[in-house]
């Protein structure tokens, strides 16, 4: 959803691409709540780099240091302020996170 120049993405979870297996490791998971998360901003008229918020939904404290790289990994160029809840669980529960991005779109 974009309101003006910020785009708020709900909660991506790692759905699986179409034809494709799910995503099994808290790592691959991030990456993979990220690809839907980049199709969405992008498809607002944003980038990556106008991430300003992100918030971790996750089932496991054990994963945060997993989690936290492969956050880095794929936001750490915007810097978004950045929130890790633990929970007691996810729609899915093979989903070890999920995830919800905010973007700010500069003129």
């Amino acid at each position: 959803m974009r309101v003006g120049g910020v785009i708020h993405v709900a909660g991506t979870a790692p759905v699986a691409a179409p034809g494709s297996r799910p995503a099994v490791g808290a790592r691959e998971q991030v990456l993979r709540c990220a690809e839907i998360a980049r199709e969405a901003i992008e498809g607002l008229g944003g980038t990556m780099d106008d991430v300003v918020r992100t918030r971790m939904f996750i089932v496991d404290a054990q994963d945060a240091d997993e989690i936290g790289a492969a956050h880095a990994e794929v936001f750490g160029a915007s810097e978004p302020a950045a929130t890790m809840v633990v929970v007691a669980g996810l729609l899915d529960p093979t989903w070890r996170v999920e995830i919800e991005v905010e973007a700010i779109v500069r003129a």
